[in-house]
């Protein structure tokens, strides 16, 4: 593989592994948040949801700066918002000022969502492509791991007033490396030829491919893909022409939250509270959790671009099946009767619901939906995946407390699961299989190759995002 384009790749889904321990940094001030700040469940839900509307905003204002400014460009504003984010949550005096900076590091989280998958994809060569955006979730996880760690550290070290501040304040380390290393890659070819910087983008080419033949075909595809939208500024995005592709990466992204994944990550430790163990024991377990993600996901990515999309989602279905339903008895069963035993069998159905979604969900999505949709509306249907995404998680995590408290874990745990047989019923019967194939052939193969009357019209038709 050439060396740049592993680079390139690792450097990008750096904004991975802050989106990942973003996400997950908060499980461990839950129970500091409530004592400091005097707020009850309800609050609590929509403090830890602030990050979330965050990343709604962020996913949804992704796609048009990527496309303007260039994809490399709108990565370093990712690190800017996410050291401003995590310096300003630890040091924050009141609620609102934490919750103001938690959102502009969920905007953070947002973008990232949408710009590091297109930057990967963009620049990795077809055969390894899956792997290379897959890089994208191994450093989600890995940020999740390091966070529960970092967490868990942190918490049996400082004092328990400053504790929680600094489980914040050290993402900013990582976000300066991550901006530091942008500096040593360059911009995706493929928005370099959009935007009319041939010279420069065949530059890239040259540099990211094997041979001079391989760099050839590569330019030559992505000159044919752009040669369609000759003379058109945006072309729309909700058309019938887009539907297939737009209810495709709807489904994966509202899917992958409906399995409940996010308000689990969030609320870890709580659940092993639940389930009876102490404040240290429930720490020590989303650690578990946490490299259990991790290992799932290494594996995934050995064979994402060997045996496809479909079938680690297949597996990932009957997995998350298997799981949620004996958590759902589990808690029906033991439900303020927790014993060790039974306490045992949450932790051991939580770790085959994280190796579920890590080798199924978590490692497909972003792949996904970076591959479907074509150049002229990658940006903008990434950031639709995403807000989707976020959107639900967003709904998920802030509900999930209540419906927790008020009718009891195996309810929560059962809605998940019958979500999950929709997802395996989709997975079975809709979802296409995208593995090899080349980014400018993605289209014809899913029927949504740009006709001459949609490129008359995309230069003053109305303009969808």
């Amino acid at each position: 593989m050439n060396g740049l384009v592993l680079r390139s790749a690792i450097v990008a889904a750096l904004g991975g592994l802050l989106f990942g321990f973003d996400t997950a940094v908060i499980s461990g001030t839950t129970e500091d948040l409530e004592r400091v700040y005097d707020i009850g469940g309800f609050m609590l839900g929509f403090t830890v949801a602030t990050a979330l509307i965050g990343t709604i905003v962020g996913a949804l204002a992704a796609s048009r700066p990527a496309d303007r400014y260039g994809r490399r460009k709108v990565l370093f504003a990712i690190g800017i918002l996410y050291f401003v984010g995590a310096l300003g949550s630890g040091l924050a005096s009141d609620l609102w000022l934490f919750m103001v900076f938690r959102f502009l590091g969920g905007i953070g989280v947002g973008v990232a969502s949408v710009v590091a998958p297109i930057y990967t994809a963009e620049i990795a060569p077809p055969r390894y492509r899956g792997r290379l955006v897959g890089l994208v979730q191994f450093n989600i996880v890995l940020g999740i791991l390091l966070a529960y760690l970092s967490n868990f550290v942190i918490e049996n070290t400082l004092p328990q007033d400053t504790a929680w501040r600094w489980m914040f304040m050290v993402m900013a380390f990582p976000a300066v490396v991550f901006f530091l290393l942008l500096f040593t890659v360059p911009e995706t070819p493929r928005w370099l030829f959009s935007v009319g910087r041939r010279e420069e983008a065949v530059a890239v080419v040259d540099r990211t491919t094997g041979s001079p033949e391989e760099a050839e075909f590569e330019i030559r595809e992505i000159e044919e893909a752009l040669a369609k939208l000759h003379g058109a500024t945006r072309v729309p995005f909700f058309v019938r022409q887009n539907r297939r592709v737009i209810l495709l990466a709807f489904a994966i992204a509202a899917f992958n939250q409906l399995s409940g994944i996010n308000a689990i990550l969030y609320y870890a430790p709580d659940i092993f509270r639940m389930a009876g163990a102490g404040d240290n024991a429930a720490s020590l377990q989303s650690v578990v959790v946490g490299l259990v993600n991790l290992v799932a996901t290494m594996a995934a990515l050995t064979v994402i671009d060997r045996i496809g999309r479909r079938r680690l989602m297949f597996v990932g279905s009957i997995g998350y099946l298997v799981s949620l339903g004996a958590l759902a008895v589990v808690f029906f069963a033991f439900d303020g009767e927790f014993s060790g035993f039974s306490s045992v069998l949450v932790l051991a159905g939580l770790v085959v619901f994280i190796a579920s979604h890590a080798f199924g969900q978590g490692s497909v999505i972003w792949v996904f939906i970076s591959e479907i949709f074509p150049n002229r509306i990658r940006a903008r249907g990434q950031s639709l995946g995403s807000l989707t995404h976020w959107v639900f998680a967003a709904a998920v995590s802030w509900t999930f407390p209540g419906i927790a408290s008020a009718l009891g874990g195996g309810t929560a745990f059962a809605l998940f699961f019958v979500c999950m047989i929709g997802q395996l019923v989709w997975v079975v019967l809709v979802m296409p299989e995208t593995k090899g194939v080349p980014l400018e052939e993605m289209e014809r193969s899913l029927g949504i190759e740009l006709s001459e009357e949609d490129v008359a019209g995309a230069g003053s038709g109305p303009q969808g995002h």
